[in-house]
């Protein structure tokens, strides 16, 4: 399990981790790794609150808060991010399905994906600041959010298809069991209601219920998931939590 743990952590973040560490893994291993996406987010998440809790006495709560934030995109190398926008530049394309799936292999930013990146950095922003004046743990918050994106972002894999022929997603989509689906809620579950009491578990149902929603909709529309839907699906994951704990 830590071998799996630390492959994940070295492809989910920009955490250095040593390759002797991970070795003698296989793709099929990497799979069942998805168990440890939310103990991963629970990691990224910490560090990131303690971004946040080290510089609020010296910056204020909004600076912290956007700091905070910060950290967190520096962690993951904006992976997740890149993946929302190229996301939201393909699916409010309006166009054919196989050109939004091309709209959405093109590197360079465009309109929808560039509104995506302010709506949902600036909505963690607002959100963390809201939940700091509320006297939220905030260490806490961040590190069951991350664990709620992460883990929550199975329900695009299990018993979805990949959208196309080969890419980084496929490693996952359709490939995860049931049974795995179900530990990683299961880890999610109790990663947020350990931090958070019955207010992590409300967020979770919730976060669950948006994530699946979301992951219909846009197997509706692509037919079928990608690696950058995964990258949506675990930002706005992350929103929806923060979201229900007001």
């Amino acid at each position: 399990m830590i071998a799996l743990f630390l492959a994940t952590l070295s492809f989910i973040s920009r955490i250095p981790v040593p390759e002797r560490w991970m070795h003698g893994l296989d793709a099929a291993d990497y799979v069942r790794g998805i168990v440890t996406f939310p103990l991963v987010g629970v990691l990224l998440g910490a560090l990131s609150g303690g971004v946040f809790v080290l510089l609020l006495p010296w910056c204020g709560t909004p600076l912290a808060a956007l700091f905070a934030v910060l950290a967190l995109a520096l962690l993951t190398g904006g992976f997740h991010l890149d993946g929302l926008a190229d996301t939201c530049d393909g699916i409010f394309s309006a166009r054919r399905r196989e050109r939004m799936l091309e709209i959405m292999r093109d590197s360079r930013l465009g309109t929808h994906g560039g509104l995506a990146l302010v709506f949902v950095l600036a909505a963690k922003i607002l959100v963390l600041s809201e939940l700091q004046l509320r006297g939220a743990p905030m260490i806490a918050s961040l590190a069951a959010a991350c664990a709620a994106g992460r883990g929550c972002s199975v329900l695009l894999m299990f018993r979805h298809r990949y959208a196309r022929d080969e890419g980084l997603g496929n490693l996952f989509i359709g490939k995860v069991s049931g049974r795995d689906t179900l530990v990683t809620l299961l880890i999610s579950l109790l990663a947020a209601t350990g931090l958070l009491g019955m207010a992590g578990f409300i967020a979770l149902l919730v976060t669950v219920a948006c994530v699946f929603v979301l992951g219909q909709l846009l197997k509706r529309t692509l037919g079928g998931q990608t690696g950058d839907t995964l990258g949506a699906a675990i930002e706005l994951g992350e929103v929806f939590f923060l979201l229900a704990l007001l």
